[in-house]
């Protein structure tokens, strides 16, 4: 099964940009959609964008016209650009795709928006 290896995080003011990338290993021949998530404290996992394994995103509502995903799609590295950065945007934010009917997770990277 893909591994997926995140890296990016770090601490950022609000208003400020951050950028997320995520980097399978393994074979990528199955991989379908591929996307990112977070979790705050005491909050449960939520879906921040999702891309097809042809790059057409879907994104949440709370991050529309604010993150952007860019995936390669030869091999499906993983892209998250964040802007105009919010406190609430605080979070872990993990990788995840679908390798056939398999789900795999990257490790998680703590991203920190001070007001």
């Amino acid at each position: 099964q893909v591994q997926l290896v995140e890296s990016g995080g770090g601490l950022v003011r609000a208003g400020g940009s951050l950028r997320l990338t995520c980097v399978p290993s393994g074979s990528t021949a199955s991989l379908g959609n591929m996307g990112w998530y977070r979790q705050a404290p005491g909050k449960e996992r939520e879906l921040v964008v999702t891309t097809r394994r042809d790059a057409i995103p879907t994104y949440a509502d709370s991050v529309k016209g604010r993150f952007t995903v860019a995936r390669d799609t030869v091999r499906h590295t993983l892209y998250l650009y964040m802007n105009y950065m919010k406190p609430e945007d605080t979070a872990v934010y993990y990788c995840h795709a679908k390798d056939g009917g398999l789900d795999s997770w990257g490790q998680g990277t703590q991203v920190t928006v001070s007001s």
